[in-house]
């Protein structure tokens, strides 16, 4: 794959990865903080197309950017906390434990790790643990339902762009 081939679809891989990101905050959640994720598809793909470095590229320019579009200045704490938290536990199972885990566990162990990242970040800026026994049960049950769902998703669009446009996995 040439260099500017590459870019350009890292470019439209992050652009992909913040326009789920706003259509899902339109979406409504059960808890503040919870929301589906999606934008961690575009991770996943990322990862699996690309490895390590340019999955967290994604993660860090959409965790930047996702926020100043769409949300406010400390959400890019909240973002950018969950989601190196989230990029590192991906990439660590998909890269050498990939024949354990599928492709839905491996989201949901992101999804979970992300929504951690999200809380101890909280729990550091208020000063208290207490966010933690608030939200972490509600959080986990809502992680392991969006990580599986967008895992799912994931393996689908792996599995198109591999037979119909002939990139590699």
């Amino acid at each position: 794959m040439t260099k500017t081939r590459k870019l350009t679809l890292l470019a439209i891989i992050i652009s992909q990865a913040l326009v789920l990101h706003y259509i899902e905050g339109f979406i409504p959640v059960l808890a503040p903080g919870a929301k589906l994720g999606l934008a961690n598809i575009m991770t996943m793909v990322t990862l699996a197309l690309f490895g390590f470095k340019e999955a967290m590229i994604v993660v860090i320019i959409r965790s930047v950017l996702g926020p100043l579009l769409g949300g406010s200045i400390t959400g890019i704490l909240y973002s950018l906390s969950g989601g190196i938290l989230s990029g590192l536990v991906m990439s660590v199972l998909y890269l050498n434990f990939q024949g354990y885990f599928s492709l839905m566990g491996i989201s949901t162990a992101g999804a979970v790790f992300h929504n951690i990242g999200q809380l101890l970040t909280a729990s550091w800026i208020f000063g208290t643990i207490g966010i933690l026994y608030t939200y972490l049960p509600i959080l986990m049950l809502a992680a392991v339902i969006t990580g599986y769902f967008n895992g799912l998703v994931t393996r689908y669009l792996l599995n198109y762009l591999q037979n119909k446009m002939e990139i590699k996995v």
